[in-house]
């Protein structure tokens, strides 16, 4: 740190070599400031940072899209799947449609026994709603790809998965 003293002698402090002058830094006022502009310092700047490693290369670019699009040029849930195939496309969207199906019917599957050990029915029961909440998650994802067939197929999965194993008309009258 740099020191000006409030009389006309200055005196410049370098950290780097040895003081020689001592006398005039005994003879310093305990009130100098210090010196933030000082234009006499010669240093040399620290030498710039290294680039940054370069990018990896993509064979090709898919776009991203943040609204619905129609079309079978869709990327769900894998990289590269359905890989802009019709029939890998159509395959696509019967599995969203039966995961969709799998989630509802996993919602409303009950096989706990009553009576059955608490403890083992609490960890079975939270084992089960784990891979209930795995697949809903996976349908989400899918969803996520903005692509309108996969969106219709997860909606058409969900509603026809409660209409078969969730609604009043499938179950048994308790009354």
């Amino acid at each position: 740190m740099l020191l000006v003293p409030r009389s006309i002698d200055v005196v410049q402090i370098n950290p780097r070599t040895e003081i020689t002058n001592l006398s005039a830094l005994k003879n310093m006022d305990q009130n100098a400031l210090p010196l933030h502009h000082n234009h006499n310092i010669t240093s040399t700047p620290p030498p710039p940072p290294p680039p940054p490693p370069p990018l990896p290369l993509r064979h090709y670019h898919k776009p991203s899209f943040l609204h619905f699009y129609w079309g079978k040029n869709a990327e769900i849930l894998f990289s590269g799947w359905p890989d802009n195939h019709l029939g890998m496309y159509a395959l696509a969207l019967v599995f969203v449609f039966v995961l969709a199906v799998l989630v509802e019917f996993l919602s409303n599957l009950n096989l706990v026994k009553p009576g059955s050990n608490r403890v083992a029915r609490v960890f079975f029961q939270t084992g089960f709603h784990g891979i209930r909440a795995g697949f809903a998650y996976m349908v989400v994802l899918a969803v996520m790809s903005f692509n309108g067939g996969v969106f219709i197929a997860a909606v058409l999965g969900h509603a026809i998965g409660y209409l078969i194993f969730g609604s009043r008309t499938s179950k048994k009258d308790s009354g």
